[in-house]
């Protein structure tokens, strides 16, 4: 299955949530940043508010890129126990990363959402988008923030997903929308034609320009 774009993804994702359209307790959150575009699609589909999640990673001493664990707005944040013996990291630095990210985290929302007051999830339907799921461990992180947040219900709803990613993440929702989870999966960006990487100011207007909780 090949989509055109973020946009298209998301209108195609529309009519499998049509149950869901004009609920007064259902919240649509996209993933930072793509996944905010595709969300945007679908919260203007069923008519609900928009808003966005940020999932920050806390890397490894002297690797940034390999993450131990991540955080995001709500709860405690998911850890790699196994990697973090592994490498001895010790927790003095973790602590002190966390409290970085967490710095970063605000001030991305700050900037995400503007003015507009952060919404309560608590009791609330909230349907987690992004462009697809790879290894899953950004989404994975996103459902426990929205979990720990008080959500009554949590809706995954992607384009596309790895088989094995997607089978773990089931197990952590309630309900999964996905378009396509073929076998042969290199990266989500295959399932596109275009798959440009999305501004922090494309996502300031689709959220300034979508309905608010």
């Amino acid at each position: 299955m090949l989509f055109k774009d973020r946009r298209d993804a998301g209108r195609q994702l529309v009519p499998h949530l049509s149950k869901y359209k004009d609920q007064k307790d259902v919240i649509v959150l996209g993933l930072a940043r793509g996944g905010v575009v595709t969300a945007f699609e679908v919260a203007s589909g069923i008519n609900v508010p928009l808003n966005v999640i940020v999932v920050r990673k806390i890397g490894a001493p002297g690797n940034e890129e390999l993450a131990v664990g991540a955080i995001a707005e709500h709860g405690e944040g998911v850890f790699n126990e196994h990697l973090i013996g592994i490498l001895d990291v010790s927790q003095d630095y973790l602590q002190k990363e966390i409290e970085r990210q967490k710095k970063i985290l605000k001030e991305r929302l700050d900037q995400y959402r503007g003015n507009a007051p952060t919404p309560s999830l608590k009791d609330k339907t909230v349907v987690l988008v992004d462009d697809g799921i790879a290894t899953g461990a950004s989404m994975r992180i996103a459902i426990k923030s929205v979990r720990d947040a008080g959500a009554k219900k949590i809706v995954l709803a992607v384009p596309v997903a790895a088989p094995d990613s997607l089978r773990k993440i089931e197990e952590e929702v309630d309900e999964v929308v996905c378009l396509s989870s073929p076998v042969f999966f290199e990266a989500v960006g295959a399932f596109y034609k275009a798959f440009e990487q999305t501004s922090d100011e494309e996502v300031i207007h689709l959220l300034a320009s979508s309905k608010r909780a």
